[in-house]
C-alpha cells in the first residue's frame, strides 16, 4: 500500500513539473517562430511571479489552514531587498549572477520578517490573523515609502526624512528615494529565469506536503489538540511553513523587481488589493491543490488582459468567470458531478488495463 501511495504521489508530482515544462517548451517554440506579440511576451514573467505567489499562499492557507492576507509585505520586502543589492552590485559583477545572489538575499529577508511576524501573530486564529497579516502588509508598504539611503565613499547614510537629509558627498548616490523606490535595477528577468524558479518552488512546496513535516502540519490544521496530543511541536511545525511561505513570496518579490526598471512600493503593487487577488487565485485553483494553483494564476492573470479589446465590459466578464470558477469549485452539486465524472474515468481506465 506504502509503495503504491509512493508511486501516486510520484506520478502527481511529475505531471505537475511536465505541466511547466511543456507550457515553457511551448512558449519558446511560439517566440522563435514570432507567433507570440510583444503584448503576451511581456506577461511571461509575471505569469512566473503569481505562480509562485499563489504556490507559496497556499503552503499557509492550503496546507496550514490559516488565513494570510500579507503576502503581499513579503513580496515587498523581498523585491527591495533583492533590488538594493542588484543596484549596489551594478556594474561590478553579471547581471545574471547579481539576480541568482539577489533570490537568495531576498528570500532570506522575507524569511527572517516571516518569522518575526510568525511568533507573535501564529498564535491568533482565523479572522484576527487575517486583519493582523493584512496590517503587516500595510505597515511594510507605508515604511519602504518612507525610507531613503545613499551610499558615498563614507558608507551607507539613512533617514526618514528626504534625500538633501543623506548628507552624501559628491561622488555619493541615492539608492532608495522613499516614495519614488529603486530606480536603475538591471532587468534581468527571463521567462526562462521564471520559470526554473516556478519549478523550484514546486518542488520545495511539494516535499513539504509529502514529507513527514507536511503530515504534521496537516495535523495542525485538521485537528490542533489532537495533533498536540500525540507530541507534534505546534508552533515550530507552523513557523516553518510560514516563514517557507514567506520566503517563496520573497523570491517572486525578487523577480518582479528585475522585471522592472523602477521599482516602487505603490498600493496597486504591494498593497491588500495584491495580496487578496493572490487569495482568490488559491482559492478558485483549490485550497490545497498546488497543481490548481498553478492553473488558476495563469488564466485568471491573463484573462483580464486578453478581454481588454472589451473596453467597459472587461472587469463584468472577469467577475463573471470569478463567480463561475467559485460554483464550480464548491457547489455540492458540481462536487458530486466531478466526482462521478472522475469514477467514471477511473472505471474506463481499470477496463481498458
Amino acid at each position: 500500500m506504502k509503495s503504491t501511495a509512493k508511486k501516486k504521489i510520484f506520478i502527481n508530482n511529475m505531471i505537475t513539473y511536465c505541466m511547466v515544462i511543456a507550457a515553457w517548451l511551448i512558449m519558446q517554440f511560439m517566440i522563435s517562430g514570432g507567433h507570440i506579440s510583444s503584448l503576451v511576451k511581456g506577461l511571461l514573467v509575471p505569469f512566473c511571479i503569481y505562480v509562485i505567489m499563489a504556490v507559496s499562499l497556499n503552503l499557509t492557507v492550503g496546507i496550514l489552514g490559516e488565513l494570510s492576507l500579507g503576502h503581499a509585505g513579503f513580496m515587498c520586502v523581498g523585491a527591495f531587498a533583492g533590488a538594493l543589492f542588484s543596484k549596489c552590485m551594478k556594474g561590478s559583477i553579471d547581471p545574471t549572477l547579481s539576480l541568482v545572489i539577489a533570490i537568495f538575499i531576498g528570500a532570506a529577508a522575507a524569511a527572517v520578517f516571516g518569522i518575526l511576524i510568525g511568533i507573535p501573530v501564529l498564535r491568533l486564529k482565523g479572522d484576527y490573523l487575517a486583519i493582523v497579516t493584512l496590517a503587516f502588509g500595510e505597515i511594510i508598504k507605508n515604511l519602504v515609502n518612507a525610507i531613503y539611503l545613499g551610499r558615498d565613499s563614507a558608507g551607507f547614510h539613512f533617514s526618514l526624512k528626504d534625500s538633501l537629509s543623506l548628507g552624501l558627498a559628491p561622488d555619493g548616490e541615492v539608492l532608495i528615494k522613499g516614495a519614488q523606490g529603486i530606480t536603475g535595477t538591471p532587468q534581468a528577468a527571463t521567462f526562462t529565469i521564471g520559470v526554473i524558479l516556478v519549478l523550484v518552488t514546486l518542488f520545495i512546496v511539494l516535499n513539504i506536503i509529502n514529507s513527514r513535516t507536511g503530515r504534521a502540519i496537516m495535523a495542525i490544521r485538521d485537528n490542533r489538540i489532537a495533533a498536540e496530543s500525540v507530541g507534534i511541536n505546534i508552533t515550530k511545525y507552523k513557523l516553518l511553513a510560514f516563514s517557507v511561505s514567506a520566503a517563496l513570496a520573497g523570491v517572486a518579490g525578487v523577480l518582479y523587481a528585475h522585471n522592472l526598471t523602477t521599482l516602487t512600493a505603490l498600493p496597486k503593487n504591494f498593497g491588500y488589493n495584491m495580496s487578496i487577488m493572490i487569495l482568490v487565485y488559491v482559492v478558485l485553483g483549490g485550497i490545497g491543490n498546488i497543481r490548481g494553483s498553478v492553473i488558476a494564476a495563469v488564466v485568471l492573470y491573463m484573462l483580464p488582459e486578453l478581454l481588454r479589446g472589451l473596453s467597459n465590459y472587461r472587469m463584468l466578464i472577469y467577475a463573471v468567470v470569478l463567480i463561475l470558477a467559485m460554483l464550480f469549485n464548491s457547489a455540492p452539486q458540481f462536487v458530486v458531478l466531478r466526482e462521478r465524472i472522475a469514477q467514471n474515468f477511473r472505471k474506463k481506465e481499470k477496463e481498458a488495463a
